[in-house]
């Protein structure tokens, strides 16, 4: 009878214990809750850096190409049949634009962040066949001609280095901001043009040269009907963004080419006079230039898994555990399941240094060190110990591939689960109830 009774207590013993270390393990995502905050507070930070550097230097800057502003007048009649005259603005986009960008990329810092600021020259040549009033629907007599003025867009004004200078047909000019009445959109650079009915049907040439500073994005707004543009940098780091990427590019270590080509016979862009430039982003295209160090949003993601690195590790001692017929006390799991959340505070500190996978590796050698070093002592022996390290090595590998390899992340995550529980599975057969 007594026999009989230690042999439920201990059937009982380790499905009380299963339980607790459950439940220890679904308690410790509230710390884990609180470590993804902190992910989140310190790369607000990191933003609140990137925007006051930028505040003293300038903005992520957008560029939209030269466009003809030709002002008309359009006759209403009223009521009583008097004739009135309203002011009205057609606008004309080139037939070809190309687009030629030198970036010198310069990193400032504020604090222990790295904030990525350049400064562009940017050169815009291209070319109006004529007017094209029969595509406008003008009659060259309401054309307002002594108002017709070019007009370029440019995002961040404070970035400007020096003037906008433009060579309209072999005449130079400087262009100034303009108002809303001789602009496309509020706060474009504009220059008035001498162009009569008599030269309406002639080819007009061009070109604009802008040197600006901005930060961590350089983008092209094409408004020609064939547009071309070359972006050059010694930044060995860039990323293509946009409505378009590139048709070619050339990467290496000393920096990067990249040429975008769009044709519409259409126009590319619609040119609105009640939008802004900031709505016309959608229609950009260019590069952004990050400092691979940030590593917040891996950071980020790798603690979506924290639950799944707890339960795996916890199920793999509890089994060693069973097997080594020792007895673990549950604070024990505890403290593993504590050094397992440091993990994600040592990947975001070193993340910050050293970049995100050289943090990964120290932080998970670390943690894998650490708990290896407290089961060794903990079980008095040292096979459980190598044992439980060459799974967290498997466990850390496993999470760093899914966070590399995002766009096959859900397929290995499925995949992984599916053979850990057969791993559970086969080692667990022989337990009886």
């Amino acid at each position: 009878m007594e026999t009989l009774s230690e042999n439920i207590w201990q059937k009982s013993k380790w499905l009380v214990k299963g339980v607790i270390i459950g439940v220890m393990a679904l308690l410790l995502l509230i710390p884990a809750y609180f470590v993804e905050n902190l992910i989140k507070e310190r790369e607000a930070r990191q933003k609140e850096a990137v925007t006051e550097v930028s505040s003293k230097w300038a903005g992520r800057q957008l560029l939209r190409g030269p466009v003809l502003v030709i002002p008309y007048h359009e006759t209403v009649t009223g009521k009583d049949g008097q004739q009135s005259f309203i002011r009205r603005t057609a606008f004309l986009a080139p037939d070809k634009l190309d687009i030629k960008s030198v970036v010198n990329p310069e990193q400032k810092t504020r604090g222990i962040y790295k904030v990525m600021l350049y400064s562009a020259n940017v050169n815009m040549s291209g070319r109006f066949s004529s007017l094209r009033l029969a595509e406008l629907k003008l009659n060259p007599a309401s054309i307002i001609w002594k108002d017709i003025t070019l007009s370029l867009g440019i995002m961040d004004h404070r970035g400007l280095r020096d003037d906008v200078k433009l060579d309209w047909n072999g005449s130079p000019q400087t262009l100034e901001v303009g108002t809303d009445i001789n602009t496309l959109h509020r706060g474009d650079f504009v220059a008035p043009l001498v162009i009569d009915s008599m030269a309406a049907g002639q080819s007009f040439n061009f070109n604009v040269t802008v040197s600006l500073n901005g930060s961590e994005q350089l983008l092209f707004v094409p408004t020609a009907k064939e547009t071309t543009l070359e972006m050059k940098s010694v930044w060995p780091d860039p990323s293509f963004t946009g409505s378009q990427l590139p048709d070619t590019s050339w990467i290496t270590d000393k920096g990067f080419t990249a040429r975008w080509k769009t044709v519409s016979h259409a126009g590319t862009v619609p040119l609105n006079p009640n939008s802004t430039l900031a709505s016309m982003e959608s229609y950009a295209y260019g590069a952004d230039l990050y400092i691979q160090l940030n590593g917040y949003q891996k950071t980020l993601r790798s603690v979506k898994y924290a639950i799944l690195c707890i339960l795996l590790t916890f199920t793999a001692f509890f089994l060693i555990e069973t097997s080594t017929k020792q007895s673990v006390h549950p604070l024990h799991y505890a403290l593993i399941g504590c050094a397992l959340l440091l993990f994600y505070t040592l990947l975001l500190s070193f993340s910050e240094y050293t970049g995100f996978n050289i943090a990964y590796m120290i932080s998970a050698i670390a943690t894998t060190g650490l708990i290896a070093w407290f089961v060794r002592g903990l079980l008095k022996a040292t096979r459980p110990a190598v044992l439980l390290s060459v799974i967290l090595v498997m466990l850390y590998s496993y999470v760093f591939t899914i966070l590399q390899l995002q766009d096959y992340a859900l397929l290995l995550g499925s995949v992984g689960l599916f053979l850990t529980l057969g791993v559970v599975m086969y080692f667990t057969r022989k337990l009886k109830w």
